[in-house]
């Protein structure tokens, strides 16, 4: 743990903030698009052109997933969350499109908690 905050203390907050956000959406696009690949593997199971997609899309999922994780920790650093938003983007992760909210919704430098 102590790793990944050296690692990101390098890095601005806006830095962090703008990878922060493009993961979110990332990551929303990318689970789209593996679940199309799901139907279109499940018809056409004995296709290479199928399989083939459900690899890749399979991969880029798993590394904005990864990625989302991993921005989590110096998000909830900036944004000032406290546990239970901590738990909700880490459980939103988990979610189709649920990535979406937490950049609307909880990735603000200045929101009330009064709003939610």
């Amino acid at each position: 743990m102590n790793y990944l905050n050296r690692f990101f203390s390098k890095y601005p907050e806006g830095k962090i903030i703008k990878w922060f956000k493009k993961v979110c959406l990332l990551e929303a696009i990318s689970w789209a698009l593996l679940f199309t690949a799901m139907i279109w593997i499940r018809y056409q199971r004995e296709e290479l052109l199928p399989t083939i997609y459900i690899i890749i899309i399979g991969n880029l999922h798993g590394l904005f997933f990864t990625l989302y994780l991993l921005l989590l920790l110096p998000a909830r650093k900036i944004f000032k969350w406290d546990d239970e938003d901590f738990v909700f983007a880490l459980l939103s992760a988990f979610f189709p499109f649920a990535t979406i909210w937490v950049d609307k919704k909880l990735a603000q430098k200045d929101r009330n908690n009064d709003t939610l």
